[in-house]
């Protein structure tokens, strides 16, 4: 396993200047963060581009992986999380076909991996949700499948705030819709796994990683804090919001060496993706990078490597 981090939280650097300082502290991967230039605001940590896919060349790909390769750094995958089942046709149509771009540019570039969410309408059922991806998702899928890369859902829920209630962005976040998932989309489809979703939705993380280790396709390592006031105080029926904090391995309840080990019996070899969200290393780029720092060493300590 090599470690590795989402670039969402350096948004004023560019690719080159993360993988400078990135490959400086011995971190081998990037995943890299493809909005739309045109994406305009978003929410928070979305909207960031790091590499333009629009009409991305095969020698303008090959330039970038190259000024990477040189600087010891390889892109463990292409991120682009909009919701792909949004209720507004023209917005759906739009960020579809922008994800289908981004696949692309990651088959131009040997990336094996585009990272992003199924979707979903918030005002429907998790079934709803279900029905409506097997129309949408059959043509993304074929346009991966050509392009020889693998999509990785992330099993966020997307329930954050009040108009994702109350069933959230994303209905790819439970092993039932995995299941049916892999069954329908076939092997090019698989997981982004992120614990902390696991965590405060009660859904064994080992279980998880034992079920699905061969559809595992990349990882975000990202803690989760249960705030225990907020949980007496809106109860489990508020979907995590008011009591799920985000936060940098150590600093959250998810037992990282369990994790680890589990992922290596099952025989996973890809990358640890730091994914930093903890509003404690937030407000500049400095303390960004701290924060990177915190998580690498509760990781590398659990790897195989020297720093």
């Amino acid at each position: 396993m090599k470690l590795g981090l989402l670039t969402a939280p350096l948004p004023e650097l560019s690719l080159l200047e993360i993988a400078d300082w990135a490959a400086a502290e011995k971190f081998e991967m990037l995943e890299v963060c493809c909005w739309p230039k045109s994406a305009g605001v978003n929410r928070r940590y979305a909207g960031i581009t790091h590499i333009e896919v629009e009409d991305l060349s095969k020698s303008e790909g090959e330039e970038i992986v190259g000024q990477l390769k040189s600087r010891k750094i390889e892109m463990s995958a292409l991120g682009y999380y909009p919701n792909n089942l949004h209720p507004d046709p023209e917005q759906r149509k739009l960020v579809n076909e922008h994800t289908k771009k981004v696949i692309r540019a990651a088959g131009v570039m040997g990336v094996p991996v585009v990272s992003t969410f199924i979707g979903a309408d918030a005002s429907k059922t998790q079934d709803e949700n279900w029905a409506e991806a097997l129309k949408v998702w059959p043509e993304i899928v074929k346009v991966a499948t050509d392009s020889n890369v693998k999509i990785a859902i992330e099993n966020c829920p997307m329930i954050f705030s009040k108009d994702e209630w109350p069933s959230g962005h994303n209905v790819a976040y439970s092993p039932r819709i995995w299941r049916e998932m892999f069954d329908k989309f076939g092997p090019t489809v698989g997981l982004n796994l992120d614990p902390s979703h696991l965590l405060w939705q009660m859904i064994d993380i080992e279980r998880v990683i034992r079920e699905f280790g061969s559809r595992i396709y990349h990882t975000h390592v990202k803690d989760m804090e249960i705030d225990r006031e907020g949980l007496y105080n809106n109860g489990i029926m508020s979907a995590g919001i008011g009591w799920q904090r985000p936060r940098l391995p150590g600093y959250g309840e998810i037992n990282w060496a369990n994790f680890v080990a589990t992922l290596s019996q099952v025989g996973y070899d890809g990358v640890l993706c730091i994914e930093h969200e903890d509003r404690r290393f937030e407000g500049t780029n400095d303390l960004v990078k701290q924060g990177f720092l915190i998580a690498r060493n509760q990781i590398a300590a659990l790897l195989p490597m020297t720093l």
